[in-house]
């Protein structure tokens, strides 16, 4: 599959996604859906992030969920989109699942970087 139509596909899941968190009452807010590769270099060197970043691919985005007037950051708040955004896609991966856990960030699997 070329690079442009899983952008597409994966855009199409991000949407399909947001409709189905809103219906579960859940706010999110969208953050890195593009991350430039001059960027993910400089995150890489801090250790936040890796060079081949599948933001970079346009094929990640990270979203914080919106609870009780705050950004939560506890990972378990997460766990349900998590698992709701893997089920819609072969291809979806959730940061969650990571040996470095990264609860905020969704994406889609590109040569072997999630």
């Amino acid at each position: 599959m070329s690079l442009n139509k899983k952008q597409v596909i994966f855009t199409r899941t991000v949407g399909v996604w947001l409709g189905k968190v809103d219906k579960k009452g859940i706010e999110v807010i969208l953050a890195e859906v593009y991350r430039p590769p001059a960027m993910a270099k400089i995150y890489a060197e801090q250790g936040k992030g890796i060079v081949n970043s599948v933001h970079t691919k346009k094929l990640a985005f990270d979203a914080f969920i919106y609870l009780n007037g705050t950004v939560t950051w506890n990972a378990e708040d997460y766990l349900e989109i998590g698992e709701l955004w893997k089920s819609l896609h072969p291809l979806a991966r959730w940061g969650g699942d990571f040996k470095g856990r990264d609860a905020v960030h969704f994406s889609f699997e590109h040569n072997g970087v999630k």
